[in-house]
């Protein structure tokens, strides 16, 4: 079998689910792909072993990656063009006790979401985008893997570069979107590109916003602070299932609590929920879920201000609306049905 067309056809059909991710997994006798679809895992179509191997070597290849490297994880981007739309697709290798396995994050190079689109509750919407009209300061933007972090951070790059005619500059390890309005550069160790070297080089290309593409350890912790210190308006990622934790997590990577109050604007903590197809309800016809404008929508939880006060619980602390909150509202609503509750409720999200 052609494998560049077996590829191709699967990804194509990935794309007509509109999944989020592709996972290729090698076992004993045969291969398994499946899709992400709606942050549901679905297992797709078997494979034969050699054949599923070949796909993995052959989107190593294609995506720049050492095919000979079996031993340890890589990761790399590339783009393609399908349906005669062009895709960013993130790549990642895991080598597994048994086999290596990959896992495509697909990013379709659309026109942008605008927040207002994305955001189930309007005044949510615009509660962050009021919040982005500071001149400097730290926004991060938590969440799990495929909670929309991504999405949301680039609607707001994008309002930034065209509302508010900011230079924007983003380090970002890898790139996941390209965009025509930014000044993006990827991190390269290997090739002495580092967070710290980046930002020396970018502070002197006059930014109005920096965008560091995630929080992942010391260094890119300081790195955020350090940067919004400077008096520009930094925007982050932190994988963190609540704005509480966000900051308990900044706390371990070592950020000093003065330096929290003193350059964070707001903390956001979100999750995808499926929304009720105003057809349906929740009994989607295939066809229905593949044609539907909106199937997903973002809830926000938003701290901003006394941050400190807010951690520690002390008296004059705001009150925010938590995720548990938002999603039991949206059931109350209408708008939403009952189990996002069981599975982003109680027990799925920090009180």
């Amino acid at each position: 079998m052609d494998v560049e067309r077996k590829t191709k056809a699967l990804l194509l059909n990935a794309l007509s689910y509109t999944a989020s991710d592709v996972h290729f997994i090698p076992m004993k006798k045969n291969g398994l792909v499946r899709y992400r679809i709606d942050g549901k895992l679905v297992d797709m179509e078997t494979l034969p072993l050699n054949l599923l191997q070949r796909i993995i070597s052959y989107l190593k290849f294609i995506s720049g990656m050492d095919i000979g490297e079996k031993r340890r994880p890589q990761t790399s981007s590339l783009e393609i063009p399908l349906l005669n739309k062009l895709y960013a697709m993130r790549l990642s290798t895991f080598p597994s006790t048994s086999y290596e396995t990959l896992v495509i994050r697909l990013f379709p190079l659309k026109d942008h979401q605008t927040l207002h689109q994305l955001s189930l509750f309007p005044g949510q919407a615009k509660k962050i985008l009021n919040l982005i009209q500071a001149p400097s300061g730290l926004i991060i933007i938590c969440g799990p893997t495929g909670s929309g972090k991504t999405t949301t951070l680039y609607s707001l790059l994008h309002t930034c570069s065209f509302n508010l005619k900011r230079n924007i500059i983003t380090l970002e390890d890898p790139i996941e979107q390209k965009h025509d309005h930014f000044l993006q550069m990827e991190i390269n160790e290997r090739a002495g590109v580092t967070y710290s070297v980046g930002l020396r080089s970018l502070l002197r290309h006059d930014p109005d916003v920096i965008m560091l593409g995630e929080i992942r350890d010391s260094e890119t912790a300081q790195m955020a602070i350090r940067a919004s210190l400077t008096g520009h308006l930094v925007f982050s990622t932190l994988h963190s299932k609540c704005t509480k934790t966000a900051l308990n997590r900044l706390l371990e990577l070592g950020v000093r609590q003065v330096d929290l109050q003193e350059t964070v604007t707001a903390i956001i903590a979100q999750r995808l929920v499926d929304v009720v197809c105003p057809y349906c309800g929740m009994s989607c016809h295939s066809h229905c879920k593949k044609r539907r404008l909106r199937r997903r929508a973002a809830i926000y939880e938003i701290l901003e201000g006394e941050i400190v006060q807010y951690m520690h619980e002390l008296p004059g602390a705001k009150k925010i609306k938590t995720l548990n909150e938002l999603i039991s509202k949206s059931i109350a609503l209408g708008f939403v049905h009952e189990y996002e509750y069981f599975r982003f409720g109680k027990g799925g999200i920090g009180d």
